[in-house]
């Protein structure tokens, strides 16, 4: 077995505390990763506080790993030691299912395995996250990280990243488009610099005026302030696509006001 240290929570509400415990060993196909940095997501606080109803202590949280490839399994044919790798919030799927061999994993008809708060698919042992030095992972589910890009900032594209960038690329935002991004958080701030990159017109959508001046550095085109029911007003049927990144629950018809005709807006926070 593999020494680990890491950070786990004991129980719902309380601070996280110095833990060690054992990763497997590395079956055929897996690969061993030192974890030099790992991202916060809000995912990882409702696990800890046991929000969703399903958390499994001790846990170790963390889902948006970057770090150095160190052992490699013997059928292992992607990476090689030295690698820097990145893995998000998925450590296996039964690669079976219909929707296993599609690629869209996310959907596996068995369950995938999450990264921590999940059981091995094998052994059945639970899986921790990676606040924690090191970490197994199934080759499938591993990431090449190009070497020119500032490692710790691009932790968080293991899953704010590809939360943001999945309904972008799906609904086919495209250059000209004018898109609306709700509210400017983790999420947020992720999905105007995705769609300035695109080249749409990036309107950012906030009650805080405040964050006007960030948004507009991050990419945005327009601050629409949405406290300002004449601002709002002036802006309906106006948008290709939104965006909504609002985490708790709130009125959507206000912005399913500013939408065109058969247009659309995604939710992604929770």
């Amino acid at each position: 077995m593999i020494l680990t240290k890491s950070y786990a929570a004991f129980e719902a509400h309380k601070d996280l505390e110095p833990y060690q415990f054992d990763r497997r060993e590395l079956r055929d196909d897996d690969i061993l990763i030192d974890i030099t940095f790992c991202g916060v997501c809000h995912s990882d606080l409702h696990t800890v506080n046991n929000d969703w109803k399903g958390t499994k202590y001790p846990v170790v949280p963390g889902h948006e790993i970057i770090g150095k490839v160190v052992a490699i399994g013997s059928k292992v044919t992607q990476f090689k030691v030295g690698d820097t790798i990145g893995v998000g919030c998925m450590v296996d799927s039964c690669q079976t299912c219909h929707a296993c061999e599609e690629g869209i994993e996310q959907y596996c008809e068995k369950g995938f395995t999450p990264t921590y708060n999940g059981k091995d698919r094998i052994d059945q042992i639970m899986t921790q996250g990676g606040y924690s030095d090191k970490i197994v992972v199934r080759e499938k589910f591993c990431l090449h990280i190009p070497e020119n890009i500032h490692l710790a900032g691009a932790a968080p594209l293991l899953c704010a990243g590809i939360t943001t960038w999945s309904p972008l690329a799906h609904w086919k935002v495209k250059e000209g488009d004018t898109v609306g991004i709700i509210g400017l958080g983790g999420l947020g701030h992720m999905g105007v610099k995705f769609a300035h990159a695109l080249k749409a017109h990036v309107v950012m959508i906030t009650s805080s005026e405040s964050k006007g001046e960030d948004a507009k550095r991050l990419g945005a085109d327009e601050v629409l302030i949405s406290s300002d029911k004449e601002a709002m007003k002036k802006n309906k049927n106006r948008f290709d696509f939104l965006l909504n990144t609002i985490p708790v629950n709130h009125d959507a018809n206000p912005y399913i006001q500013l939408l065109k005709t058969d247009s659309v807006m995604v939710f992604i926070a929770q």
